[in-house]
């Protein structure tokens, strides 16, 4: 009886350990892929293969696309599902955020209360009849929509010049409600995290600076493609949310996509499954969805867009 005890445990204690060595392969893995895409656009196309054809620059078009990919592993490293141990599962967010333009002291922060306040303080296209109008939210609304959301991460650097009582006073400035700004802006105040945001901050203006040094005349092509992401990442951010019932942190859609951009998606599309058990990793979505006989809310490309009908009032839901 003895014997098979420890049998027993020997064998999940082996199991166990290779699903982490798993974990840390396809961690690594997607790191270092995602990495070498990053790179290659911002210095080796300028400078390898611009200078051969400038026809070459389309190549930055199916690079714009996998935007999704990108920010998908660095919401793993949010989530710390990245790596297991937490200091390097943070170190290889942060790397990604600089790739991505944003520091990832900001992104963890601005995702996490996402999923605190998601439906209740944080409802991107509800506005409220009785103090605004579907013409006056339209404007900011439709701005975010289109790239806006990308533009304030982006815009964060500039966090990096502020002191953290001048953040602090900035945070109780623009707190309300209906916003997750506030505590976003708090949490970032703080020391530690505000020193690793001012080191990532850095790190984005010298990279960004010396790829669009890199590009020289043909600068416009990086922009256009950093224009592209920034049209993609605001597109989709709400699109799983956008209409879905208020005051309810945990709802969300799972939008249908076909397998080979599920992949690149890493399963984002699944996003109710991933509100609802946001420990899984990305590869272990898929297989919880099908185990509860999961069903659809919607096609990706259809909920991304219906968000273009607008703010809906919220009283008119």
């Amino acid at each position: 009886m003895i014997e098979g005890e420890m049998t027993q445990r020997r064998t999940g204690n082996a199991v166990r350990a290779r699903r982490r060595d798993d974990d840390r392969r396809i961690g690594s893995w997607l790191t270092a892929g995602v990495l070498a895409l990053g790179l290659f656009q911002l210095f080796a196309l300028p400078l390898l293969l611009l200078p051969r054809d400038r026809a070459w620059g389309w190549v930055l078009l199916p690079s714009a696309l996998l935007t999704t990919t990108l920010w998908s592993v660095i919401h793993e490293a949010v989530h710390g599902n990245l790596h297991r141990r937490r200091a390097r599962n943070d170190r290889n967010g942060r790397v990604l955020a600089v790739l991505y333009g944003s520091p990832f002291a900001l992104l963890k922060a601005g995702h996490l209360l996402h999923h605190r306040y998601s439906r209740t303080r944080e409802r991107a296209e509800i506005y409220d009849p009785a103090t605004s109008s579907w013409a006056k939210a339209a404007p900011g609304y439709y701005l975010r929509l289109f790239g806006g959301l990308y533009l304030l991460e982006v815009a964060a650097v500039v966090l990096a010049v502020l002191p953290a009582a001048a953040v602090r006073r900035l945070a109780r400035t623009v707190d309300g409600p209906e916003t997750v700004a506030g505590p976003l802006l708090e949490r970032v105040a703080q020391g530690e995290v505000l020193r690793q945001l001012r080191v990532d901050a850095a790190a984005i203006t010298v990279l960004h600076g010396a790829a669009f040094a890199a590009y020289g005349a043909h600068w416009w092509m990086l922009l256009a493609a950093l224009a592209g992401r920034a049209v993609i990442v605001s597109l989709s951010d709400n699109a799983y949310h956008y209409g879905t019932d208020l005051d309810e942190p945990l709802e969300a859609l799972n939008l249908e996509l076909p397998a080979p951009l599920e992949i690149l998606a890493l399963s984002f599309n699944l996003h109710g499954m991933h509100h609802r058990r946001p420990g899984l990793r990305w590869y272990e979505l898929r297989p919880a969805f099908e185990a509860e006989d999961g069903r659809y809310d919607s096609g990706w490309f259809r909920a991304v867009a219906r968000q273009i009908h607008g703010p809906i009032g919220r009283t008119d839901r």
